[in-house]
């Protein structure tokens, strides 16, 4: 296919690293966008950026003439009305989002997961915080956005590319496990990039 220009905010974080590694890997060039640009992987096709996802003064000129934005962030020290509107303005045809696992669906249900009695509290804050982002983004009527939410085991661990994609019910294994590791994870968001098959939707994935 024909290489993308990308811009990836939040490019130095774990998730967010090896999607700027995919990428690369599959002949993409790459804008990383990054309190820390350090810690973003270098590579001639990767430029690295220093940004912060709540500065909208700026941050809509530095996505401003890519194919796709992709975020990769941490929902609970985001202004999201602020980052939605940073990616509206730069005029970027495409959003890709990093979700969270909270707001997928208990199988055969309407109740998301971060609502049922097994959901652990101390993840409570960071769930909200990432549903109310997702919420936002539902209301966007001019903005072409995907959302890809992980399951809630969601680790640093091998590239297999062995996996199932799902739509907004958690999927989990025969024996109830539901987990992808952040390097198939990478692979997933990269396919949807490549491929824009979740339009205006949330999908999820796992082993």
């Amino acid at each position: 296919m024909t290489p993308l220009k990308v811009a990836v905010v939040g490019a130095s974080g774990a998730v967010g690293r090896l999607v700027v590694e995919e990428l690369v890997q599959r002949g993409h060039s790459v804008t990383g966008l990054s309190t820390h640009p350090d810690r973003i992987p270098s590579a001639p096709s990767v430029t690295a950026v220093e940004a912060d996802a709540n500065d909208s003064a700026t941050l809509p000129t530095l996505l401003a003439g890519h194919d796709v934005v992709v975020t990769s962030i941490q929902y609970a020290k985001t202004d999201h009305a602020s980052l939605i509107r940073s990616v509206r303005e730069s005029g970027v045809p495409r959003y890709v989002v990093v979700g969270g696992s909270g707001t997928l669906l208990v199988p055969g249900t309407t109740t998301r997961i971060m609502d049922t009695p097994q959901f652990p509290q101390s993840y409570r804050p960071p769930a909200e915080a990432a549903a109310h982002f997702f919420d936002l983004l539902q209301v966007q009527d001019d903005l072409d956005w995907t959302i890809l939410c992980p399951p809630p085991a969601f680790f640093e661990g091998e590239r297999t590319g062995r996996f199932r994609l799902g739509e907004d019910e958690l999927l989990s294994d025969e024996d109830g496990k539901a987990a992808i590791s952040y390097e198939d994870y990478a692979i997933a968001l990269t396919d949807e990039i490549e491929q824009a098959r979740h339009s205006r939707r949330r999908f999820t994935l796992a082993y």
